[in-house]
């Protein structure tokens, strides 16, 4: 009914009738990950890759509390998901019996919605609502819980065709006099900005989102979770903006005079030190969340609606216009501050590794960046072409998200290349999903940024506490290739620049996964850097 084609899945006691309907079913793909949070992650990257939404199915306390921090990172990322878990049969919940926990009440924080069904009538209306909270408005995981012996009862199928859900009612699109504020605003400004977020992705507003700032001749900011809502190599494109983001990107923000915020929440990572974030600018924020409105920072003009229609009705009432000056200004930015790394002879370059992935990328193809230095590297060096081309754990920062995160967008388009940029800690958070990848014969190519350290972590002990590295050398870690091959998965070990790009072509002309490890430069830190609290128009390492 709701046109479920998936789910990701791991039986046990109280999902047990509902694994013997599944195994009768021939609509629905079940896979079976090795963990519940390899389930989650997957069922989150299945989303993010399509824009539908994933589902995923564990059973009652231990498999439930599994998907606490998937479901927290598609919650922190507006990832529509609907999560069914088993549950102890009615008369024994409240009575701590065997594998109970109560999963809604664990999730409420971190979900839109969470059902407990006390009556086998009510299951196809939990159901339906389930998923349509789950994807309309601001997009994020429902939960839906089902007892045991609700699962073992039956009732004649009933699925109610309207929606009834007095408590959930989605606001209209815009305001007629903000939308003529903003008109102004934007036919008056000298330096306007666009600073774009994942609610752009999620409304599917890329097209118009380029149409836009080519007419208004506005340069464009992606954050982490827009990445590819405009193409990197787009002449408007000023990359990401913030603690890791781009010279120009940051010193436009600073210099603008109008920040369009559209689809964003002004994100502490972007921001820096919120007093002196586009302190000359006029601030228009365009949002579907009235909860994000002056949240983090006071706006002159706030748009509550959806992202693209919204740019839509703008678009139609704004004329053509061009800002030479201001775009000038930018590009001199742009020559005088370019991302930069040097490859030095004898090391291999976490950078250079990066950016030579560009040589293989095709423009239906994934990128997944798992948490950590690797995934600043990726959002700076990948040439993203399209939304929901690149995705990460973004407002959480998950470590273990990237490789099952790329296994469930690999099962939702078997046919594009996928690739995982992960580092060498956040892989061993789920490796075990190897034996998934395997069985099913995913052909995700897994590349491994190896420098033995949880190194993001290094890197503020590096440059905020004199090198004290406190735990966080992990050099003592698997042979990834040995346990790759453990698993049946082809794995290839990188040492030098030179075997880099032949290494990943190997791997994509091979018809099944791939693991590729290389083992970089150890202390290369992330440049430039806002550090925590400061203004992002003063990084280190320009």
């Amino acid at each position: 009914m709701e046109g479920v084609d998936t789910i990701f899945g791991y039986p046990g006691g109280t999902v047990l009738h509902i694994y013997d309907a599944l195994y009768s079913c021939t609509a629905i793909k079940h896979i079976l990950p090795r963990h519940e949070q390899g389930g989650v992650h997957a069922a989150d990257g299945y989303a993010r890759s399509t824009g539908r939404p994933g589902v995923v199915l564990a059973t009652s306390g231990p498999g439930a509390a599994n998907l606490v921090t998937g479901i927290a990172t598609a919650y922190m990322d507006s990832i529509p998901m609907v999560v069914v878990t088993g549950q102890v049969a009615t008369p024994y919940i409240g009575k701590d019996s065997f594998q109970e926990a109560d999963i809604t009440g664990i999730t409420l924080p971190i979900t839109k919605y969470g059902f407990l069904v006390k009556d086998i009538k009510d299951l196809g209306r939990c159901i339906h609502e389930a998923f349509h909270i789950a994807t309309t408005g601001r997009p994020g995981p429902v939960i839906v819980d089902i007892p045991k012996d609700i699962t073992v009862q039956t009732t004649e199928f009933f699925y109610p065709p309207k929606h009834n859900l007095p408590g959930y009612k989605l606001k209209p699109n815009g305001i007629a006099k903000q939308i003529e504020e903003t008109v102004k605003l934007i036919s008056e400004a000298k330096r306007p900005v666009l600073y774009v977020g994942g609610g752009v992705i999620a409304s599917g507003a890329e097209k118009i989102l380029v149409e836009f700032a080519e007419k208004l001749d506005i340069p464009v900011t992606c954050t982490l979770m827009a990445k590819g809502a405009i193409p990197d190599t787009h002449l408007l494109a000023l990359g990401m903006p913030g603690m890791h983001g781009t010279v120009y990107a940051n010193y436009s923000i600073t210099e603008s005079d109008l920040l369009l915020a559209v689809g964003v929440r002004f994100d502490d990572r972007v921001t820096g030190n919120v007093k002196t974030f586009a302190p000359n600018a006029k601030k228009v924020h365009i949002e579907i969340d009235p909860a994000e409105i002056n949240k983090n920072v006071v706006v002159d003009v706030a748009i509550i609606g959806d992202t693209k229609d919204i740019l839509e009705t703008l678009f139609n009432k704004l004329d053509s216009k061009k800002r030479p000056d201001w775009i000038k200004r930018i590009n001199g930015w742009k020559e005088e501050y370019p991302l930069k790394f040097v490859q030095e002879e004898g090391t291999l370059k976490p950078q250079y590794v990066i950016s030579s992935v560009n040589e293989i990328l095709e423009d239906n193809s994934f990128v997944v960046a798992d948490t950590g230095q690797h995934q600043m590297w990726s959002a700076q060096y990948i040439k993203t072409r399209r939304g929901r081309g690149f995705f990460t754990s973004g407002g959480l920062g998950t470590m273990g998200y990237g490789f099952p995160g790329a296994m469930g967008a690999q099962v939702a388009n078997p046919e594009a290349l996928v690739v995982a940029i992960v580092g060498d800690g956040g892989f061993q958070m789920n490796c075990q999903e190897l034996a998934t990848v395997a069985i099913y014969n995913l052909p995700v190519k897994i590349c491994i940024i190896n420098n033995g350290y949880l190194g993001m972590v290094r890197q503020w002990q590096d440059l905020f506490l004199e090198k004290r590295y406190s735990h966080t050398d992990i050099n003592q870690g698997p042979d990834f290739v040995k346990l790759a091959d453990a698993f049946g998965v082809k794995a290839i070990r990188v040492t030098k620049p030179e075997e880099v790009l032949p290494a990943l072509q190997e791997a994509k002309a091979h018809q099944g996964p791939v693991l590729i490890d290389f083992v970089v430069e150890k202390e290369e830190n992330v440049y430039p850097m806002v550090p925590a609290g400061g203004s992002i128009n003063e990084m280190l390492g320009r």
